[in-house]
């Protein structure tokens, strides 16, 4: 059984943890074919759109600790390098150039968390959780977690969720923005936004994507120093010109 599975509508792929009896926790078997999944959609020309959802009722119920960490007596260095391989083989979603949704119906800990956060937009069903639990089990945050969840929803709200441990459930994380969209049926939601994203020019929405990261991470002259490139070579898309075109008539 495919541990991950990968499926496409047109220009939209659905990756799907497919370990359900263990609400898809993540071990090596899975994280590899994860890694693989995500590199097939990379390499795609015709994927547009991605959502990253789980089977059965949990999104991701976190790390299967023993099987990812192996022998946590090792010096200390060397289980840094080790972690740094589990992070990679998830935190290639973040690389993406398309829009990427995750949709996340059910529990999302730890571990898979970092995965939901990996995405672009996360839609929240009903009985989403987003659970930030490290401390609570003695842990430091890993897999970007800290990064993540602190550009979702800001240094002070991050800082007192990772001191808590304690899960966020769908209402209180729209509210907060860790979540930007509550819906009955997250998966629904997410592949009809992924629907509406492929269906822009491609370049256009990885500009974009692109530009939102310099925002975050620069100051307002390399931002306009993108934006002005980007929004020039967007005036040659075929949307554009046609929109133009109205004005015309």
């Amino acid at each position: 059984m495919s541990l991950v599975l990968l499926d496409s509508n047109g220009p939209v792929r659905t990756l799907t943890l497919n370990a359900p009896e263990r609400r898809n926790a993540l071990d090596w078997p899975l994280l590899d074919e994860l890694a693989a999944a995500v590199r097939t959609v990379a390499a795609d020309p015709d994927a547009r759109a991605l959502v990253v959802t789980g089977a059965g009722k949990g999104f991701c119920a976190g790390a299967n600790l023993a099987n990812l960490f192996g022998d946590v007596d090792r010096p200390t260095d060397q289980m840094r390098d080790h972690l740094m391989k589990v992070y990679a083989s998830f935190l290639g979603l973040r690389d993406l150039t398309i829009p990427t949704i995750a949709a996340v119906n059910g529990a999302a800990i730890g571990a898979g968390l970092n995965v939901a956060l990996a995405c672009d937009v996360v839609v929240a069903g009903p009985h989403a959780g987003f659970g930030p639990t490290f401390s609570e089990i003695g842990l430091h945050p890993g897999g970007g977690c800290s990064w993540m969840l602190t550009e979702r929803i800001g240094r002070a709200r991050a800082t007192a969720a990772l001191y808590s441990g304690a899960v966020i459930g769908a209402d209180e994380a729209a509210r907060i923005g860790l979540a930007d969209l509550r819906a009955d049926d997250a998966l629904a939601a997410a592949s009809e936004l992924a629907t509406l994203y492929a269906g822009r020019e491609p370049q256009l929405m990885a500009d974009i994507k692109e530009s939102v990261r310099i925002a975050a991470t620069s100051d307002l002259a390399t931002s306009l120093e993108f934006e002005s490139w980007a929004q020039a070579a967007s005036m040659k898309n075929q949307r554009f010109r046609d929109f133009m075109r109205r004005f015309e008539d």
